[in-house]
């Protein structure tokens, strides 16, 4: 690099090259369109309206495609806060929706989530080749779990798979995602704990994972009422993280939905922790693309370790 000035830093390495990861098409999911602080989705048969604070230009549809809508969700505390559902036409309270041969239930929260993020689809194809330089039964940590719409992915390919998250409802909706999708044979442990606690005593124990992945909340509460402040607490999670990793792991994989950090801080609290492993990192933001293509939706930022 030819410096200007006398005074100007030299980079002897490339910056970070930041990626855009779209999510696949789902034949039950589809992202209609966006705009005006709102996205318009379909979710099975039914068309659905929730608040998306990175929706910040005009929609590309009319009005009247926006009003022939089942539900709309209205905050009511905050925009991260509560809210409800104004239904226009009678939901059930879970529909099945499908994606390839897994299966799982939504229902409108009062949180404006439905239990399912495609979004998160965008990385399973990653999973797979990753997954399958494993010369055993991969095994997989999946932090933060959720509903378990990745855990159940993971076990599909074959891994035996070690779910944790801290909320008791989500876990059981998990399972009843397990059970839908019939994986009963499946090796899955479903546990409700604090994450940090957990991955402390797993340490201790001496377990291995082949790949870690995680989707941690900007905050959150564990079931002590532990705090958890994304800025402040995945750096050391991280450091905790990689003694879990296997003397051949294939994958770290970090999700996160903050409007306080970058794909950039993600890249470089992920490549600080690995710096002992041989692989590459890579970041970016994960993107579900409209049905008439005119604005691709950002929806999370994302960082991955991988082996090759």
């Amino acid at each position: 690099m030819a410096a200007n000035s006398g005074n100007q830093a030299q980079f002897p390495l490339p910056l970070p090259k930041l990626e855009l990861l779209v999510a696949p098409f789902w034949d039950d999911y589809e992202l209609i369109d966006s705009g005006n602080g709102q996205k318009l989705e379909r979710f099975g048969s039914y068309r659905l309206i929730r608040p998306e604070t990175q929706a910040i230009w005009s929609p590309a549809l009319p009005a009247s495609d926006w009003d022939n809508v089942d539900a709309v969700f209205r905050r009511t505390r905050g925009d991260e806060g509560s809210g409800e559902w104004h239904q226009y036409r009678s939901l059930p309270e879970q529909w099945v929706l499908h994606y390839e041969n897994l299966a799982f239930w939504v229902r409108l929260t009062a949180f404006r989530h439905t239990g399912i993020f495609p979004e998160h689809s965008a990385h399973w194809m990653w999973m797979r080749r990753q997954l399958a330089l494993c010369k055993q039964q991969p095994r997989v940590l999946a932090l933060f779990g959720y509903t378990g719409l990745t855990s159940l992915f993971a076990a599909r390919l074959g891994a035996y798979v070690c779910h944790i998250d801290a909320s008791r409802p989500a876990v059981r909706w998990a399972q009843e995602n397990q059970s839908i999708s019939h994986l009963h044979e499946h090796p899955i442990r479903w546990i409700v704990d604090d994450v940090l606690k957990f991955v402390k005593r797993e340490i201790r124990r001496g377990n291995k994972y082949d790949m870690i992945i995680m989707d941690p909340p900007i905050f959150g509460r564990g079931p002590k009422g532990e705090i958890w402040r994304l800025h402040e607490a995945l750096p050391e999670l991280l450091d905790l993280v990689i003694r879990l990793l296997s003397n051949h792991p294939v994958g770290v994989l970090v999700n996160a939905y903050a409007t306080n950090l970058s794909a950039l801080s993600l890249h470089n609290v992920l490549s600080s922790a690995m710096k002992e492993f041989q692989g590459n990192v890579a970041a970016g933001e994960l993107v579900i693309v409209d049905a008439y293509r005119a604005h691709p939706l950002p929806t999370a930022l994302y960082a991955r370790w991988s082996q090759v």
